[in-house]
């Protein structure tokens, strides 16, 4: 799979879109666009992957993405035929070149600054923005459909607590060949890291060497490859960990580690308990 650029069409004369998806939406490929992304999930639950972030979302997860920063949402189950997510798409000068660089946007314009690095929101603030969303979904009128963006950007901009999702990655600044290059990795990667990963494979997506590719994916997620492919095998981990029954033996082999001894191993350096102690705090 690659990671595919979405061109957004825009109907005539709208500025921005506001759009509910359906389950189907959810099995969209890894993709990134010029414009920032707002997502707000009504129902549903699975797999967020932004940049080389990946983390759970469930009903109510609420993310800004800036431009071009590759993206897909996975269902954990397919067959959720409920799911659906609310998304506002808009460009960065949508309102024109110098707009959010008023002096009474100033807030806005540094939330859109940090979104570069992927912003998901606390969970007080999502269920406080779910009105304005839903509000906003329904308005028929073009101006206070406007007005409504710009005070659901403002409310988000005022939240202090919230997590950037990627906050070392320079993905959303590298230039177009270089995102050419690393996007179809993360792709790969979405798609394989239960499985086994091959680096002379994914330096062959970039068209790099080992070597070249080795550093060049650490200049720019400020990771190495495999440390990527660990932290998304342990996220896979501690899901199945919490949400099944199953034995740590078989979540070991099924989240992509070949030895079940590393994997205690490991999955205790990076969570400073043990998979069994893991579980038993959980379900406590």
């Amino acid at each position: 799979m690659k990671a595919s650029y979405e061109v957004i069409q825009h109907p005539d004369k709208q500025s921005f879109l506001a759009r509910e998806f359906h389950a189907s939406a959810f099995q969209a490929p890894y993709h990134f666009h010029e414009e920032y992304e707002l997502t707000y999930i009504i129902k549903g639950h699975g797999k967020r992957y932004a940049g080389s972030h990946m983390e759970n979302f469930s009903s109510g997860d609420l993310v800004l993405l800036g431009p071009n920063i590759p993206h897909c949402w996975k269902l954990d189950d397919e067959e959720e035929e409920n799911a659906g997510a609310f998304v506002i798409q808009f460009t960065g000068n949508f309102l024109g070149a110098d707009f959010f660089n008023r002096y009474e946007l100033r807030y806005i314009n540094k939330l859109l600054q940090k979104s570069k690095s992927g912003i998901s929101f606390n969970e007080d603030k999502r269920q406080e923005m779910a009105e304005s969303l839903i509000r906003l979904k329904d308005e028929k009128n073009d101006f206070i459909k406007l007005i409504a963006l710009l005070d659901i950007l403002h409310q988000l901009a005022a939240d202090e607590r919230y997590k950037l999702l990627d906050p070392n990655s320079n993905i959303a600044t590298i230039s177009v060949s270089e995102q050419q290059r690393i996007n179809p990795v993360f792709a790969y990667l979405v798609d394989n890291f239960r499985k086994q990963i091959s680096l002379d494979e994914a330096a062959g997506i970039a068209n790099m060497t080992p070597n070249a590719f080795c550093k060049f994916f650490k200049k720019t997620t400020r990771k190495t490859f495999f440390e990527t492919i660990i932290e998304y095998r342990i996220n896979y981990a501690t899901q199945q960990l919490v949400q099944t029954d199953k034995p740590v033996s078989e979540i070991a082999l099924e989240s992509g580690f070949g030895d079940v001894s590393h994997f205690y191993k490991t999955f205790k350096s990076k969570m400073k308990l043990s998979p069994l102690n893991y579980r038993k705090k959980f379900m406590h």
